[in-house]
Order: C-alpha cells, then sequence, then structure tokens
C-alpha cells in the first residue's frame, strides 16, 4: 500500500506540471490515450472511431434508455406483408453542417443511397460492408464483388427526398435494429463523390447531421465536439461540448485529474481500485453493463509475425485440434481475469453470445440444446495433458517442432490487459510444460492496435472481442465470416482468426470441419420463417466452433469501474449498434456520481426494464 501511495504521490507532482484544463459547467473533459484511425465512419468497425461517429452523425433509428426503439431521421417506417420491403418515411428539414456549423444542405433519402454505394465500393476497403450483405439488401454483396456493376440494381433507392426502400432477398425480421450501425449511416453525395478516399481524413473532410459537430480535431492533442445549435432535437443535448484531450499516459493520469478537477471522467484500472477503495469509496460507480460485446480467445491461422517466432511451425501446431484442445483445457479463465479479480465467476461466459442477449420462446440463446454439457471443454488440467500427448504424436508426425512458440498478443498501454497475459504464460506453462509450448508476449501498440496486430497476424493467441451489430444471433457469426474472393477463387481471411484461408490448403482436418461449419450457418441464415428453429440452427453451429476448439469464449464485457460527473443510465441503450455510445440524453453533473446514487440509478433503470 505504502508503495501504491508513494506511485500516486508522484504523478500528482507530474500532473502538477501540467496547466489545468478546468471545465465550465457545461463542458464534458476526458483524456484518451488512442488516436482514432480515421473520422470516415463508413469504412471503420472499431469501437473509437465509431464514438465519434456516433455523437455527429445520426441514424434512421435510435434507442432510449431502456432499449427501445424511437425515431430517429426516420419519422416511421413499415415492413411489406412478404417481409422483403423495409420503407422509411424522414425528418424533413434536417441539414448537414460542416466542421464551422455552416449549413450545407439538407439531408434527403438520396444521401443514404450515397452512404451505401460508398460502403459497398470495393476501393474504400470498408471493414462494415459485411454487415450489408448479412441485411440480404439485393445485390448488396454481388455489387461489391463486381458481379453487378450498375448500382441501380442494388436494393436501395430514393422514392423521393423523403421516401427511402430498401429491397431484400429474404425477409429479415431485425432490419431496423441493423440502421443503428455505421453501414447504414447516410453521407452527403456530393461531399463523397468529391473526395472519395479522402473522405473523413480530418474534420473538414466530411459533414455533420448529428448533436454535435467535431470542431477541433488535432491528432495526439484534442479533439473538441460542440453542440449542434441548430439540431433537430436539440432540447435533448444537455452536454453543450466534449473535449478530449490526449495523454499517452491517460489510463494512469487521469483518476489523479479526476481529484485535481481537471477531467469529469475517469475508468479505474485495478492497479488502482485498493487505494481507491480506502481513500475515494464513495466516488467508486460501475458503468451499465454492456450486453453488446463479448470476449473470446482466437487462434491465428495466418501468422504473419517474425521468423524468430517460428510462424510456419505454429501454422502446423494450429490446424491440430489436440494442440488446440490442449490450450483450451489448459487455460483457467478464472485465473487469468486480469480485469476484474472480486467477482470473475459472474464474467466468464461458455459461449460466444452472451447470455441475456436474446430469447426465443421465453429461452436464452445460450440455454438452447446444442450448449448442453458445453462447460466440459473448458478448462481441466488432466484432460489438457491428455489432449498434450495426442498433439504431441501428431504434431512430430506432421514435422513440427517443440516447443511451439505461443505469441499471445495485447494492448502495451493497457496495464490490466498486460496483467492479465503474464498470468496466462504463468498458468499455461505450469499446466502443460515449457517443453510442449513457450509462450511469448507481445505488446502491441497503444494506436491503431488492431490494424496492426489481430487483422495483421501478429499474434498465434489473442483475446479478441465483437460487439453485435443487431437483435440476432447471426450476428455472432460475422467474426468467423467465409472472406472469398471472386476474382482469384481463394479465400482472403475473415479480420478476427482467418481461419477461412485454410479452405485453400492441405490441412484436410481444417477444412472438413470448415465446410460442415459454413454450411451450418447457411443453413441458419436461409431460415426466416420458423424463428426458434433459426435460433437452435445458429446455437449448433456455434456449438461447432467451441467443440473443435477454434475459438475460446471467454467473458462477458465487464461493467468497469469509473468516477464520473455522467449518469451512465440516462444514456441510450442497446445491445447492438452505435447508440451506446452516444452523448446525446445525458447530463454533466456539477459533482462526481456518488456510489450510492449509482446504485439508486441502476435500480431505477432495471425496475423500469423489468416492467
Amino acid at each position: 500500500m505504502k508503495k501504491m501511495i508513494s506511485m500516486l504521490l508522484c504523478l500528482a507532482m507530474l500532473l502538477s506540471l501540467i496547466p489545468a484544463a478546468m471545465a465550465d459547467g457545461d463542458t464534458y473533459t476526458a483524456y484518451y490515450g488512442s488516436e482514432v484511425s480515421t473520422l470516415n465512419y463508413l469504412v471503420s468497425s472499431t469501437e473509437w472511431d465509431q464514438t465519434v461517429a456516433a455523437n455527429i452523425v445520426d441514424t434512421l433509428v435510435e434507442y432510449n434508455n431502456l432499449g427501445e426503439v424511437i425515431p430517429c431521421l426516420a419519422e416511421s417506417w413499415e415492413n411489406s406483408e412478404d417481409g422483403l420491403t423495409w420503407t422509411f418515411h424522414l425528418r424533413k428539414g434536417v441539414k448537414w453542417y460542416d466542421s464551422f456549423g455552416e449549413e450545407k444542405a439538407e439531408l434527403t433519402a438520396n444521401d443514404f443511397v450515397a452512404g451505401l454505394k460508398y460502403v459497398l465500393t470495393p476501393e474504400y476497403e470498408s471493414a462494415i460492408a459485411s454487415n450489408v450483405f448479412t441485411a440480404q439488401i439485393v445485390n448488396a454483396e454481388a455489387y461489391f464483388k463486381g458481379e453487378v456493376t450498375d448500382f441501380n440494381e442494388v436494393g436501395v433507392k430514393a422514392e423521393d427526398d423523403y421516401t427511402l426502400v430498401y429491397t431484400l432477398a429474404n425477409p429479415v425480421p431485425y432490419f431496423v435494429s441493423m440502421t443503428t450501425y455505421g453501414s447504414f449511416m447516410p453521407v452527403y453525395g456530393p461531399l463523397a463523390e468529391e473526395l472519395g478516399a479522402d473522405l473523413g481524413i480530418d474534420n473538414q473532410s466530411i459533414y455533420y447531421s448529428g448533436a454535435y459537430i467535431l470542431e477541433t480535431f488535432e491528432p495526439q492533442s484534442e479533439h473538441l465536439y460542440v453542440k449542434n445549435q441548430n439540431y433537430w432535437d436539440a432540447e435533448h443535448v444537455y452536454i453543450e461540448k466534449i473535449n478530449r484531450l490526449y495523454n499517452a499516459e491517460s489510463a494512469t493520469l487521469s483518476p489523479i485529474a479526476a481529484l485535481r478537477g481537471e477531467v469529469d471522467g475517469a475508468d479505474l484500472d485495478n492497479d488502482i481500485l485498493d487505494d481507491w477503495r480506502e481513500n475515494h469509496a464513495d466516488l467508486i460507480t460501475v458503468g451499465r453493463s454492456n450486453l453488446q460485446y463479448s470476449y473470446f480467445y482466437c487462434f491465428d491461422f495466418d501468422p504473419q509475425y517474425e521468423e524468430e517466432y517460428d510462424p510456419q511451425n505454429w501454422l502446423i501446431a494450429v490446424n491440430n485440434s489436440n494442440f488446440r484442445h490442449s490450450i483450451m483445457s489448459a487455460l483457467d479463465r478464472l485465473y487469468g481475469m486480469g480485469a476484474e479479480t472480486e467477482n470473475p465467476e459472474t464474467l466468464v461466459e461458455n459461449t460466444v453470445t452472451p447470455p441475456a442477449f436474446s430469447t426465443v420462446n421465453g429461452k436464452d440463446f445460450t440455454t438452447l440444446p446444442a450448449f448442453d454439457n458445453i462447460e466440459n471443454y473448458f478448462y481441466n488440467p488432466e484432460k489438457a495433458l491428455e489432449y498434450k500427448a495426442k498433439a504431441v504424436e501428431e504434431l512430430t508426425a506432421a514435422g513440427a517442432t517443440l516447443p511451439v512458440k505461443v505469441v499471445l498478443t495485447y494492448k502495451s498501454n493497457d496495464s490490466d490487459w498486460a496483467n492479465e497475459v503474464q498470468l496466462e504464460k504463468s498458468q499455461l506453462e505450469s499446466v502443460l510444460g515449457t517443453d510442449y509450448i513457450d509462450v511469448i508476449l507481445y505488446a502491441g501498440p497503444a494506436d491503431n492496435f488492431l490494424a496492426q496486430t489481430r487483422r495483421a497476424g501478429k499474434y498465434s493467441l489473442q483475446k479478441c472481442n465483437w460487439g453485435a451489430d443487431y437483435a440476432d444471433p447471426e450476428t455472432w457469426t460475422d467474426p468467423f465470416y467465409e472472406n472469398l474472393n471472386s476474382e482469384t477463387g481463394l479465400h482472403d481471411g475473415n479480420s478476427y482468426n482467418k481461419m477461412d484461408k485454410m479452405l485453400d490448403t492441405d490441412f484436410e482436418e481444417t477444412k472438413a470441419f470448415l465446410n460442415a461449419y459454413y454450411a451450418k450457418v447457411a443453413e441458419a441464415k436461409a431460415e426466416t420463417a420458423d424463428i426458434e428453429n433459426r435460433y437452435n440452427l445458429f446455437a449448433e453451429a456455434e456449438a461447432m466452433l467451441i467443440e473443435n476448439a477454434m475459438v475460446i469464449p471467454f467473458r462477458k464485457s465487464i461493467a468497469g469501474y469509473q468516477v464520473t460527473k455522467l449518469d451512465v443510465y440516462e444514456g441510450e441503450y442497446a445491445p447492438f449498434g452505435i447508440c451506446n455510445l452516444r452523448f446525446k440524453f445525458q447530463h454533466l453533473n456539477d459533482d462526481f456520481v456518488t456510489a450510492q446514487q449509482n446504485a439508486e440509478s441502476y435500480q431505477a433503470w432495471a425496475d423500469a426494464m423489468n416492467k
């Protein structure tokens, strides 16, 4: 404890050298430690990039704080009797503004058409195009692949300035929920055509239709949002400004800055929780649990790291089922729960889909028959050693060398994650032995972490997460989709574990599994009439991933500890899309929310949710 207090005093002295950034009563101020990769909301899938988008551009619908869909840019909508046509009637008088707050044009149905065309233009390499394919919009995927060249043949039309129509190839009962994601955001068409790939390179190369305008965008310095005074729903935007100040050590310095009155919110990492519980317990609040996210471990089937880590040897190992099972059975997920040590058993999940995300006929998706006894596939040291013995024999015969180097990747500026991987390295090697595996910790960069690690193949084993994009279990298959290049006929690899690339290799065991898995997913997607059967088919597909140790479910999204002047239960809420990222509907309190106030707000919110 003395060491911790000493460290905090030193940090306080360092902070005293930083000019105080005192906020007025209408400005929410916070530090940030990782820069956004782009302001182009039509191409990025990262939460940090989408947080910007959520506050500056509106969607067709949004959600209130109880998770109920409410009108936004669309005042009303209807679905045709056959389920194939969705018609949205837009709000009149909504405008586009530039970064100086000057009106540029009226927002019309044509801007939603322009947004979808941009997302489906291959040269822009949109990471969220797959959501449009999932929505079953006629010819969307064919246009993206170049099989259809006339965008007029894609199932989106502006019948007039205020009537937007989507035509689907198959019924998608959850379609409205999908429109709360970036793939379906509008963009001012003439601007998108003029700038092309340069759309969103800075705050002056995009237009704004949401609650805020990004007035200042100075990378690794400051993001300043100001309320759009002409916003159509300005009466429900209570915070005048949002000021985010860059600090590479924000995770460490933000809590002390909060105590100094310089910022209005900060996350509280495990490293300092003991001190806060002793000295500031009344200010520790708990964030709202977010069912949108699930965390799981991915094995990389396309390693692209340095030769010293022997990526080809890893490729042989990861295509061995017994090797994957040995890792899965040796991993004590409770032991490695670095981000929450008090009640880790409440966080662990045995499925990729979070419990309570969706139900069918009163049954939670994660309790469907396909998941019976699924818990037997997890931590079991005896089984781990049995799998190891089989894997050693098979890997040796396949030409692999032991120990297998396992590159365990984490984010360098995330202290909780750093602690977590240290524990996991120790625990995995103690169960399986260093004669079998050599776990190498790789600290990925603080900025553009996903692009430079997971997507770049800079890992063997990595904790990943996925956020739901719509209200259906299909969304939890999206990280593992089959990415086939229509020009080459080969698989480019999905952006998570690249497992589909193995369909073009000689790893026959993996290929057989993948063919069966993708067939099951296709069967589930095709079932749109019998919802219970649809859910059971998706459950069977997910169970296949787990039973074959292609993915290791880990934990639900943590309702982390924080100190804040915001009542988190005022904000929008939905287990999908970008609504949770908005500041709209929230008030900035004069003082930090106390633990008691937080508990009372939660109880009132929970009671309202359960009515």
